[in-house]
């Protein structure tokens, strides 16, 4: 055999070795074409976990669920199909799926995205047998929240699927997926959400599921998701929301002992239900829209008004733990009192000359008293920024001024100035306590909220510490996954002996003062009304609109179960409207029923629309 021959064949095997060698590289060792093969072939499903339950204290179940399906699709699986029968066994139309399908391409074209969300089962019936049509889709199940009230939507907020920042910023969700946007549907979704499960299936030519890839071996079940039980009273909670029927406001009770929220009502509100469902986005939309109204904002967390009169418990405790007054400590009233040049402060208690004593301060709501306390309390000190401060740090522990922390996402801190506040609004060290004498009797720059003020009446009833409040009781059933965070109290500094001063003043409110008529017979309640200053700005005006109404009360006196303020915007003196309330809300909580027939008679016939309509702009208007 000469050369030639031997190089041909040898350059013959060599060719050989060489494409039986890729060939076993790439049937036996590379997975890449089988992995591509199987992707032909093996699809993954996620099983969406039952969102869990939530529960009122009383184990009245407040959301369920109820299931839906979604239509998804995977872009770089679809082929071409017949739009409209899509469009027929579907409902959506032409518009909405081109829309969603370039959607899901920016998304990616090898992850599913949502192409026709929440459809009932009736409505999915027909597109299930005939999935197999329309290569790249697929249904998935999953579900939606039915609500058993029609109160609380504040507390128990709403989920809505998933956007793009939310996507990005946790890898447990897919477009399509829900996730809680507010209440506590926001606060607990990790809890409330579950675990998924994945499930991988053989499927056809058609892509039609022909069963489990490798009997399962590579599934997981998922995990449903763990029930809530609330601190709210759901059934004090409804007749809070009937209490407020044509009013603006909020109603906050607190269980002293815990810092549980028994009630958190806002007005006006609407149904949970409203939020849920495929005509949520519109109906969101409409309540967004509504800047009358405006019906999403918690007034009880969210809204910051000066919390006038029930204010002045708190001064009066500063000023004893201070020693600026004591027991035999009195002012002269003459109608108020005058300070500065030409300054008066005016005083409607009734003292008319005569010496006040702090009972009957708190009693008949004595603005002489208090600013002079408050006064005292600044003037303390080598310089009234030094007083100031203290009094800043004191109702700082009571959680005024900042952010209480509750377990509802949402809230405001309203406003406890500081030395620092009037140096920047007058000049370091040009100004004098009397500068800011109105923060003595709840007015001036003290800003409050609605949950802050209710807080305050907790710490009192518990004579000087406070729970934060907070809606979580259980979950589970149990508290061992609850922050300690809400479990643990928070002294306000000051010493309990000086409460029962505070404390007998308001029991008197209700037995001789400013909310004698708002009495309960056979329960001693201690309260403090209100009555707060509101202007506002129509057609480039500031007027003066009727005052808020205000009350902060908790009962019963000598072992208080409960806390209680009421705001009602523009409702006149705290005794007309908010008091009224406060008394029912304490009656139904403590006796289950209502004996004064005739305070709720008179509260749900208090109709304050026409008050509201003076400050909603004519349509030729801007707004």
């Amino acid at each position: 055999m000469n050369q030639k021959a031997v190089v041909i064949i040898f350059l013959i095997l060599l060719t050989s070795l060489i494409i039986t060698g890729r060939l076993f590289y790439l049937q036996i060792l590379d997975k890449e074409y089988k992995d591509l093969a199987l992707k032909n072939a093996v699809k993954k499903e996620y099983i969406i976990p039952e969102r869990g339950y939530i529960y009122d204290r009383n184990n009245n179940l407040l959301v369920s669920n109820l299931p839906i399906y979604d239509v998804m699709a995977v872009p770089n699986r679809m082929k071409a199909f017949d739009t409209l029968e899509f469009l027929k066994y579907t409902g959506i139309t032409k518009e909405n799926l081109i829309k969603a399908l370039d959607k899901a391409k920016k998304y990616s074209r090898n992850k599913a995205s949502l192409i026709v969300p929440k459809l009932y089962k009736n409505e999915i019936a027909l597109l299930q047998e005939k999935i197999y049509k329309f290569p790249g889709f697929f249904i998935q199940r999953r579900a939606i929240r039915k609500y058993h009230t029609k109160s609380a939507a504040n507390v128990l907020g709403f989920i809505r699927e998933v956007n793009e920042k939310e996507l990005k910023k946790d890898p447990f969700y897919l477009p399509g997926d829900l996730i809680g946007k507010a209440g506590v549907e926001k606060s607990y979704e990790k809890i409330l959400r579950g675990k998924k499960g994945v499930k991988y299936y053989l499927t056809d030519k058609f892509n039609r599921k022909i069963g489990s890839y490798k009997n399962g071996q590579f599934d997981t079940i998922s995990e449903v998701g763990k029930d809530l039980q609330l601190s709210i009273d759901i059934k004090l909670q409804e007749f809070g929301d009937s209490l407020m029927v044509n009013k603006r406001g909020a109603i906050i009770a607190i269980e002293p002992a815990t810092g549980e929220i028994l009630a958190l009502v806002t007005a006006p509100g609407f149904p949970p239900e409203y939020l849920s469902g495929r005509s949520s986005s519109k109906n969101f939309n409409k309540l967004f829209r509504d800047k009358i109204n405006n019906p999403l904002l918690d007034r009880g967390l969210q809204g910051e008004y000066p919390p006038g009169s029930p204010f002045k418990m708190l001064n009066g405790l500063i000023g004893l733990q201070e020693k600026v007054i004591g027991q035999g400590t009195y002012f002269v009233c003459n109608y108020g009192f005058n300070y500065g040049k030409h300054s008066h402060m005016f005083c409607h208690c009734g003292a008319n000359g005569r010496r006040v004593y702090l009972p009957w301060a708190i009693e008949k709501s004595c603005n002489t008293y208090f600013s002079k306390t408050y006064l005292n309390i600044l003037n303390k000190y080598s310089e009234p920024s030094k007083g100031l401060d203290v009094w800043h740090d004191y109702l700082s522990r009571f959680g005024l001024g900042h952010y209480l922390h509750t377990d509802l996402p949402i809230g405001s801190k309203g406003l406890i100035p500081d030395s620092k506040f009037y140096d920047r609004y007058y000049g370091k060290g040009r100004w004098k306590a009397s500068y800011t004498i109105s923060n003595g009797i709840g007015q001036g720059e003290v800003l409050t909220t609605p949950i802050q003020l209710a807080n305050v009446a907790a710490a009192i009833a518990n004579k000087g510490y406070y729970y934060t409040p907070h809606v979580i009781k259980k979950i589970n059933g149990s508290q061992k996954d609850i922050d300690t965070f809400y479990l643990r109290p928070k002294y306000t500094g000051i010493d309990k002996q000086y409460f029962d001063k505070i404390i007998n003043g308001m029991a008197a409110v209700y037995k001789y003062g400013t909310a004698r008529y708002s009495q309960l017979p056979d329960i001693e309640l201690c309260g403090k009304t209100g009555t707060s200053e509101n202007k506002t700005r129509i057609n480039g005006k500031i007027v003066k609109m009727p005052d808020h109404s205000i009350f902060m009360a908790f009962g019963p006196k000598n072992h208080p179960e409960i806390a209680v303020t009421v705001f009602v915007e523009n409702g006149g003196y705290g005794a007309t409207v908010a008091a009224p309330i406060a008394t029912l809300i304490m009656e139904k909580y403590l006796r289950g029923k209502i004996t004064r027939t005739d305070l709720l008679k008179k509260v749900l016939n208090t109709d304050l629309t026409p008050v509201y309509q003076q400050k909603a702009p004519k349509n030729n208007e801007k707004q």
